[in-house]
């Protein structure tokens, strides 16, 4: 089997589980989000880190371990947001202490903040479920087409010094396809704000893009081509949800302002 098959196969499988977890909502998709930040988590800091962690080194694991039991416990945002700003800043003074710079710190807030998007864009109604479904296919309409696109088209690179495979022309067409498919999603679902999609799927689409890119400069930076290698043909979890968890992140910022911290989705979806 290729390697495109064996991408193709192993997406297929995910996209399968993904959806069904989100279709059902409510804990079971908290429990996915949360696998996910946890994962982000270890293969960040197995890539940051110039050893492995025992003792005091485990203190970010300790309080990531807390923080997602308190998001699959179902906590408000108005909890888990200043929870994990706490958290990040009590591992910043400790690395600063430590001399351990600030890897940990960085990393923790980007899994925790990814796993609590994820799950508060779900939360358990209509709104949430549509408003996942919109950034699933805004996400991996992007992916999809940006990888072909840019093989079928080429042209100059994107951004040559971190990612050396992406082109101008893909993240083009992947943009172009993100747009598509989540006004697709829109309008299935019978929404009439299409404009306000419209901007808000090419925000998310950018967005998811500027994401892998930050993943593959990371990578980089520490020397490493894959963030881990869990999933067959992609590598680690990072490699697979570094522009879903980007856009999560934005679109709960959008949903966040027009709706509430809690309840981003209505902003986008409302009832």
């Amino acid at each position: 089997m290729s390697n495109l098959q064996l991408r193709i196969v192993s997406a297929i499988v995910l996209a399968a589980v993904v959806l069904s977890l989100a279709f059902v909502g409510d804990w079971p998709f908290r429990v996915l989000s949360a696998l996910i930040a946890g994962a982000v988590f270890y293969e960040w800091s197995r890539m940051a880190r110039p050893a492995p962690a025992s003792g005091l080194d485990l203190f970010p694991e300790a309080l990531l371990a807390a923080f997602l039991v308190a998001l699959v416990a179902g906590l408000s945002a108005t909890i888990l947001l200043p929870l994990l700003l706490a958290m990040v800043i009590a591992t910043g003074v400790i690395g600063i202490a430590r001399g351990a710079g600030q890897w940990d710190s960085t990393g923790l807030a980007y899994a925790g903040l990814s796993g609590l998007t994820l799950a508060l864009l779900r939360d358990s109604d209509h709104s949430g479920l549509v408003a996942i479904l919109f950034l699933f296919a805004v996400v991996w309409a992007t992916d999809i087409l940006a990888y072909f696109v840019g093989r079928a088209v080429g042209g100059p690179k994107l951004a040559p010094s971190i990612s050396p495979g992406k082109t101008q022309s893909g993240a083009l067409g992947g943009t172009i396809g993100g747009v598509a498919a989540g006004l697709l999603v829109a309008i299935a679902f019978g929404a009439t704000n299409l404009g306000t999609l419209a901007v808000a799927a090419l925000i998310l689409s950018v967005v998811s893009q500027a994401g892998d890119l930050f993943e593959s400069w990371v990578k980089r930076r520490h020397g490493r081509k894959d963030s881990g290698a869990l999933i067959p043909g992609h590598g680690g979890v990072m490699d697979r949800v570094d522009g879903l968890v980007a856009a999560a992140l934005a679109m709960y910022v959008i949903g966040g302002i027009l709706a509430s911290a809690d309840h981003p989705a209505q902003g986008l979806f409302p009832v």
